[in-house]
C-alpha cells in the first residue's frame, strides 16, 4: 500500500439559525452563506493537496431546517470533484432517515454516506479499510465501538460522528454526550485511527482526530480549526496537518468605559476598537460606569462600523457612586446607603444591593448594571 493522503472536516452546521447573533436577519443570512463558501474552500483544499479521498465526520447540515437549496448546493459542490470518492458519517444534527436530505438527493457517483448503527466496511484498496457508521436519530445513539473488533488484516480506519469519554468530561461546552467511546477501545477493536465529528474544540490524538468546525459558529473558539489534511502510512501511522479554510472573521474584544461621561462616549470608545476589523465582534463593556449614564446593549448596534454584525454585552462593570458621601447625606437614598451597610448581609452582597437600590431610586431600569 501507498501512502494515501485524506481531507478530513466535521461540523459545518449547513442552516444554523445562528440566533446569538445581534442585528438584522441578513446578518444571520450572511453567516449562513459564509459557511457554505467554507465547504468550498474546503473543496478546494482537497483538489488542490491531490488528496485521495474526502472525508466528513458528521452535522454537515442541520436536519430540522435544510432546504431544497441545501440539498442542490450539496450535490453540486461534492460532484465538482468527482472521481475523487466522498465519504460522510451522519451525525446527531443531520441524522439518516427517509426524510434526511442524505437519502432524497441523487448523489453523484463518487459519494457515500454510511447508512447504518453499526460500524460497516468499504474497501479503499487492497489492506487499506475504513469503517464507516451513521446516526439514525438525534439523540440515544449507543457507542460504535461498543463489542466492535476487525476480522481482518491490514490497516482499519473509523469515521463517525461520537463522544470520546475521557475528554468528555474536561469540556464543560454544554454538549451532551453521542455515540460515547473510550480511547482504548479504538486500540482494542483492531482501529489504527478513528477520523471523528461532535466536538467543536479540535483535538489530535494518536489514536483519534477531531478537526473541529471549519468556520466559526460561536464567540470564543479557540484552536486551529479547520480541515485535517491525513497522510496514512504504510505502518498504519497517521501524520497529520492542520489548514485554517474559515471565511468569517470572530472577534472578542474588551472596551474599558472608565471615564466615560455619557452614552455618546461609550459608543464612540466602542467605535474606536472596531474601526480596523471586519467580520463578526463581540464587544464586552466593562469598567467603573458614571451614575448619570442609562446604557442598554442594544443602544450600540447602530454604530457606522465595517462590521457584518456587532454584539455588544455588558461584562464586569461598577456604578462609580461614592458610597461614603451617600452614606452621611440626610435623604432617603442616604439613610438606604447606611441602613444596608449596617445589616448583616455578606459583604459581597452588600455592594449589589446598594447599587440596585440606588439606580432604582434614581428612577433607572437598567438595574442590572453592576
Amino acid at each position: 500500500m501507498q501512502i494515501k493522503k485524506v481531507v478530513l472536516f466535521s461540523d459545518l452546521h449547513l442552516d444554523s439559525t445562528f440566533a446569538w447573533m445581534s442585528g438584522t436577519p441578513k446578518a444571520a443570512r450572511s453567516r449562513r452563506q459564509a459557511l457554505r463558501e467554507t465547504l468550498l474552500k474546503i473543496i478546494e483544499t482537497t483538489i488542490s493537496t491531490k488528496a485521495d479521498a474526502l472525508l466528513c465526520g458528521g452535522d454537515l447540515y442541520e436536519q430540522d431546517r435544510f432546504t431544497p437549496d441545501t440539498a442542490a448546493f450539496l450535490k453540486s459542490a461534492f460532484e465538482r470533484i468527482n472521481p475523487i470518492p466522498v465519504f460522510i458519517t451522519p451525525g446527531n444534527h443531520d441524522w439518516y432517515n427517509t426524510q434526511s436530505l442524505y437519502h432524497t438527493t441523487k448523489w453523484s457517483s463518487n459519494v457515500t454516506i454510511f447508512n447504518k448503527d453499526c460500524l460497516t466496511p468499504i474497501e479503499l484498496e487492497d489492506g487499506l479499510t475504513l469503517w464507516g457508521a451513521a446516526h439514525l436519530a438525534p439523540a440515544s445513539t449507543l457507542g460504535f465501538l461498543d463489542r466492535f473488533k476487525v476480522n481482518s488484516g491490514g490497516i482499519h480506519l473509523a469515521l463517525f460522528h461520537g463522544s470520546e469519554r475521557g475528554w468528555f468530561s474536561e469540556q464543560g461546552d454544554g454538549k451532551a454526550p453521542h455515540a460515547p467511546f473510550d480511547a482504548n477501545q479504538i486500540v482494542t477493536s483492531g482501529i489504527s485511527h478513528a477520523f471523528l465529528g461532535h466536538y467543536h474544540r479540535p483535538r489530535d490524538n494518536a489514536w483519534f482526530t477531531y478537526p473541529g468546525n471549519p468556520d466559526p459558529l460561536s464567540f470564543g473558539e479557540d484552536g486551529l480549526r479547520g480541515v485535517v489534511i491525513a497522510s496514512i502510512r504504510e505502518d498504519g501511522i497517521i501524520q497529520s496537518q492542520r489548514i485554517s479554510v474559515k471565511v468569517t472573521e470572530v472577534h472578542d474584544i474588551v472596551v474599558d468605559i472608565t471615564g466615560c461621561e455619557n452614552q455618546h462616549d461609550i459608543g464612540n470608545r466602542v467605535r474606536d476598537k472596531v474601526e480596523d476589523i471586519r467580520g463578526i465582534a463581540r464587544v464586552t463593556l466593562c469598567g467603573e460606569l458614571a451614575p448619570a449614564i442609562d446604557i442598554q446593549t442594544h443602544d450600540f448596534l447602530s454604530l457606522p462600523t465595517n462590521l457584518k454584525s456587532l454584539t455588544v454585552e455588558m461584562g464586569k462593570m461598577y456604578v462609580g457612586y461614592d458610597l461614603e458621601k451617600i452614606k452621611n447625606e440626610p435623604t432617603v437614598r442616604g439613610e438606604f446607603v447606611h441602613q444596608v451597610s449596617m445589616s448583616d448581609i455578606p459583604e459581597d452582597e452588600k455592594r449589589k444591593v446598594i447599587i440596585t437600590g440606588l439606580r432604582a431610586l434614581d428612577g433607572r431600569t437598567d438595574l442590572e448594571v453592576m
